[in-house]
């Protein structure tokens, strides 16, 4: 199971009321039981980059069906929704039943000038407040779990920890995503190209733009009060996204917060669009049984 085109290549070198009743209109069997749907594209914006798929299960309930968003990875300037499906969604719909699972798109970066951040974070907040505003139309509780995979990691911890309202996050998945900016920035020092990629996604450095970095950083809002709890996958050999200065670095303030968090890295693993398989079938026990213990 491979996650595609999560982080590019590219980008480094030039620089993701319940129910039972006969008059619901979900109903959809005549026999008083809700079937399960799916709304592929469905707009949360005007944009037409925001746009989500929505898969909810069969006999869902406003009181009892948990939320699973997705967000799709490529270095903030490239990606799609696409990258999850059809593996990992019909993974998804099996480990965890009970998830109604929203398929994101955000709009992407074209740098030097396009969307440049935070469009990318406003429109991870713009989408979980529409799904959270028609929860009862969809037939979903209030418990979000976000899950990114590297860049779209980076945007799961950021809405996870930065925003409580309209709802506060239940737990967050996260592949390889970046967790500290300025650590970003720094780390990209011997690759001046890719540094420069950095600069025209901030507009600007730490120097120059210092509160955009700190507030585009999760590390920064890894706060007993704001975070959640929060599990990271992470190859030790990942060229792109460094473990030490990202995820290993947001884990142990997590520690120190006393947030329930826990670190699988995968030694000599780099990037999250190279693991194989077995990789990835660890990675999904791991997130079927945190969710179960977390997510109530």
């Amino acid at each position: 199971m491979k996650i595609k085109s999560l982080f590019p290549v590219a980008f480094i070198s030039v620089l993701f009321f319940a129910a039972c009743s006969k008059s619901n209109p979900d109903d959809t069997t005549g026999q008083g039981t809700i079937s399960e749907k799916t709304m592929l594209n469905v707009a949360y914006g005007t944009d037409p980059m925001q746009k989500m798929d929505i898969y909810l299960p069969a006999n869902r309930s406003a009181t009892t069906t948990k939320v699973i968003i997705l967000i799709h990875g490529g270095a903030w300037v490239t990606g799609d929704k696409s990258d999850f499906t059809p593996a990992i969604i019909d993974t998804l719909k099996k480990r965890v039943p009970d998830y109604a699972i929203f398929n994101i798109n955000y709009r992407l970066a074209a740098l030097p000038a396009t969307n440049t951040f935070p469009t990318q974070e406003n429109d991870i907040k713009a989408a979980v407040e529409f799904i959270y505003g028609n929860r009862s139309s969809y037939l979903v509780s209030d418990k979000f779990v976000l899950m990114g995979a590297s860049a779209g990691g980076h945007l799961a911890l950021l809405q996870a920890y930065k925003y409580q309202s309209p709802v506060k996050i239940k737990a967050v998945v996260d592949f390889c995503g970046p967790t500290d900016m300025v650590a970003m920035y720094n780390d990209y020092a011997i690759n001046p190209q890719a540094q420069l990629g950095i600069v025209a996604l901030m507009n600007g450095t730490p120097t120059s733009n210092p509160i955009l970095y700190q507030q585009s950083g999760s590390i920064n809002f890894a706060l007993p009060a704001n975070a959640c709890p929060t599990i990271i996958f992470q190859g030790t050999a990942d060229p792109i996204v460094n473990a030490t200065t990202q995820s290993v670095a947001l884990i142990n303030k997590l520690t120190a917060a006393s947030v329930v968090n826990e670190y699988k890295p995968y030694p000599g693993l780099g990037h999250v669009d190279t693991w194989d398989s077995a990789t990835f079938t660890d990675a999904y026990n791991r997130i079927q049984a945190f969710l179960a213990a977390n997510v109530q």
